[in-house]
């Protein structure tokens, strides 16, 4: 794709790093297959391949207005159109690139600007959206269904483990998970501590940075990076990894090294970060064979995996999860158009509630179809998505292997 920027961006790091992009896209148009919007939608403008378009006419210096700002908010940044490409063209840097410069040239209603302002402020705050979410579990059943949605009820945290062990990995704990899945790392805990691993968390580590980042407040997205790098650092040379239990984070911290890549002060720090950083299904195949001889027999129920976008096309891991369970015997299933996002996308189900229930319900229904009694994840966001639709159980696939353990 010829490309002309315009002279604002032209030569700075984003432009240079946009005209790279741009360049790299044939316009073949494979994107628009697997793109969730595109498929509900059918407008080329709520692709990637047009949504591509809009970014370059504004990064030429084109006029922009809210047509645009909408068609690219609607975008959920599975990056989906990133495993499809055959160019390899690295739609969500340039999608993030983009949002930036759209939010300073065309301003938001008031309503939406104070709707990004809470979300900005209050999810990445851990001591702030903990007792937050508490209390609106307290009162779900005067809110709205809407609110009721968000807050599923989930279970209680059970013990961490004492033991203390040679091997030792770092975990993220997060800033909306603790509240929202308070068990999940605990049982990350468990299980790894049952095969000779000891957890650690970093008490001062907290978001990584995506929510900020991805809601055009990059700066300060760029600032929870480098606290968690403080946090992480001394700890660094005594962990074989940084596990990440939550998706969606994983695929932000092993981005940390290209996003910082800028500041000298942390650009290698956040390099070796980036390089210690594994989802929990890549630690956990090292001790497969010990993992289904413990669970050989022991979850006999159908099990729906539903793979989030943030980990089968942000990191493009697939087939782990899946791999550990049949490996122990149990009965997993992927369903129909697996690689289709659920509709969670971070802050997406907030911000466009109505196409994040039809993608969701659509999801749901391909699930159903598995014959499933569970439904399993690896993103606190989609296992949260999910459940306010169906009362079939969802939960992080780890709690399920924490629990036939204890069996």
């Amino acid at each position: 794709m010829q490309t002309n920027l315009a002279d604002f961006i032209k030569g700075t790091r984003d432009g240079d790093e946009a005209e790279s992009i741009l360049r790299a896209c044939v316009h073949c148009g494979f994107c628009t297959a697997t793109c969730p919007t595109y498929q509900l939608l059918g407008d080329e403008l709520d692709g990637p391949r047009g949504r591509i378009y809009l970014i370059k006419q504004m990064l030429e210096g084109a006029p922009v207005t809210q047509k645009t700002q909408t068609h690219l908010d609607r975008c959920l940044s599975c990056r989906s159109c990133e495993t499809t490409c055959p160019s390899g063209v690295k739609y969500g840097r340039l999608a993030d690139i983009g949002r930036r410069v759209l939010e300073q040239r065309v301003p938001r209603p008031l309503a939406e600007r104070v709707k990004r302002m809470v979300l900005k402020e209050a999810l990445p705050r851990k001591w702030l959206f903990t007792p937050a979410f508490k209390a609106g579990q307290l009162f779900r059943p005067l809110l709205s269904k809407s609110l009721q949605d968000k807050l599923v009820r989930t279970p209680a945290a059970g013990a961490w483990p004492a033991r203390i062990h040679a091997r030792k990995m770092l975990v993220l704990d997060g800033c909306v998970q603790p509240a929202m899945g308070p068990n999940i790392n605990a049982a990350a805990a468990r299980v790894l501590d049952a095969f000779g691993v000891q957890l650690v968390v970093a008490p001062k580590a907290g978001c990584c940075g995506a929510l900020r980042y991805h809601l055009n407040d990059q700066e300060r997205g760029l600032d929870d990076m480098r606290r968690n790098i403080d946090a992480w650092w001394p700890l660094v040379e005594q962990v074989e990894a940084i596990v990440m239990t939550a998706s969606g984070c994983g695929a932000t911290v092993r981005d940390y090294g290209h996003l910082l890549a800028h500041d000298s002060a942390y650009a290698d720090k956040a390099r070796r970060i980036s390089e210690l950083t594994r989802d929990l299904s890549e630690v956990m195949p090292q001790f497969e064979a010990a993992l289904a001889q413990k669970l050989h027999g022991k979850i006999s129920e159908r099990v729906a995996w539903h793979p989030p976008c943030t980990l089968q096309h942000g990191q493009q891991v697939r087939g782990k999860v899946e791999g550990l369970l049949r490996a122990a015997g149990v009965d997993v299933r992927l369903c129909a158009d697996s690689h289709l996002c659920c509709g969670s996308a971070g802050t997406y189900s907030v911000l466009q509630p109505a196409l994040a229930t039809e993608l969701r319900d659509r999801k749901l229904a391909d699930l159903k179809a598995t014959g499933a009694a569970l439904i399993v994840s690896a993103n606190i966001g989609c296992i949260a998505h999910l459940q306010s639709g169906t009362d079939t159980p969802v939960s992080h696939w780890i709690e399920l292997v924490d629990r036939a353990l204890a069996v």
